[in-house]
């Protein structure tokens, strides 16, 4: 084995004889360093990190349970290999070496052949156990770049899908963006964690997916709907939680609620259910108030978009009818980043 790549021993005793001993004992195959107190010992080894500690108890100020105690509280250090060498036989004082996280128990006056045969052990459970480590990390890596390229995969089909529905609805994409923003701009305020404010933003554009099983006649009728219409137009949410299903994916399992409830009404006058108040999801609910103001205060071809004024005034007047009144003051609270989101995604219309 090279010097260079050759293990390093560090031995802590107070003794010089001792540690002549054990250098003369183990230099012929590894590095060796010496330490004449628990001081020095801990120093070297956050300085070093040595592959294996050979530490004496018995030592003046710090003895080797101290030092030991704090090499595994280190975390530059806890996995570092220690053997006691020492002259306490008692069956007490190894129970109490190996409590403290030790790996072995040499007995002085010591046996060269005992000594190397334990030393080599060890550092060959260290190597296995680095290696172990190692490919842990390089396994953890993988899985966290295999799991981002299935959300970033997810993320996409979703985002698509919602254009999907927006372009089956004669909407446009900026429909989509800006009552995402919206939405996340209200789930902050409303003290949401930032993950989960992301989370809406992208299960968002989901809220009208159903739209893809109603048909043309009915969904792109320019004039006003039967009842019948209507009825058949009211099933967009129920098909839209059929499309979305039951998955275990958090993005998915909160497109599934904005689908399916969004259309529900603070005083229960909504459907398809008729939930009133906090039964309806806080997400839906923030979904309910940012699609409609978004849809009111826009052009379509078949509409002019209200005035900003006019829009809000609404708002508050279904404050406690249609939307949650907290939102509504929430969402007046935050109107200036509201209107930044609509100027960045407007729609131009020639």
């Amino acid at each position: 084995m090279s010097q260079e790549n050759r293990p390093v021993i560090l031995v802590v005793d107070d003794t010089k004889t001792n540690l002549d001993l054990l250098v003369h004992l183990l230099s012929d195959h590894y590095e060796v360093s010496v330490a004449l107190d628990g001081e020095s010992a801990l120093e070297i080894a956050l300085s070093d990190q040595p592959d294996l500690i050979l530490l004496d108890i018995m030592m003046p100020r710090m003895d080797g349970y101290e030092t030991c105690r704090r090499l595994k509280m280190r975390a530059e250090t806890s996995d570092i290999p220690v053997i006691f060498v020492t002259a306490r036989r008692e069956t007490t004082d190894e129970a109490q070496g190996f409590a403290l996280g030790a790996v072995d128990y040499i007995t002085k006056p010591i046996s060269p052949p005992l000594v190397k045969a334990r030393v080599k052990t060890h550092l060959q459970l260290k190597q296995a156990h680095d290696q172990a480590k190692f490919q842990n990390i390089i396994l953890e890596e993988k899985v966290r770049q295999r799991t981002s390229e299935l959300q970033e995969t997810q993320l996409a089909i979703v985002r698509k899908l919602g254009r999907a529905a927006e372009f089956r609805d004669n909407e446009t994409g900026m429909h989509v963006l800006r009552m995402s923003h919206y939405a996340q701009i209200l789930a902050l305020a409303c003290g949401m964690n930032e993950q989960e404010a992301v989370l809406l933003l992208n299960a968002a554009p989901l809220h009208d997916v159903g739209k893809i099983g109603i048909p043309d006649p009915i969904l792109l009728k320019p004039g006003k709907l039967t009842d019948e219409e209507f009825r058949v137009i009211q099933t967009h949410v129920t098909i839209g939680a059929e499309i979305i299903g039951n998955e275990q994916s958090p993005l998915l399992k909160m497109a599934f609620q904005i689908a399916y409830t969004h259309h529900e009404k603070w005083n229960g006058s909504g459907y398809p259910r008729a939930l009133r108040g906090n039964d309806i999801p806080l997400v839906g609910r923030i979904a309910a108030l940012t699609d409609v103001f978004d849809a009111i205060s826009s052009q379509r071809p078949y509409k002019k978009a209200w005035p900003l004024e006019q829009a809000l005034d609404w708002l508050q007047q279904e404050s406690g009818r249609h939307f949650d009144p907290d939102l509504v003051s929430l969402f007046l609270a935050n109107l200036p980043k509201i209107l930044q989101v609509k100027e960045r995604f407007r729609e131009i219309h020639t």
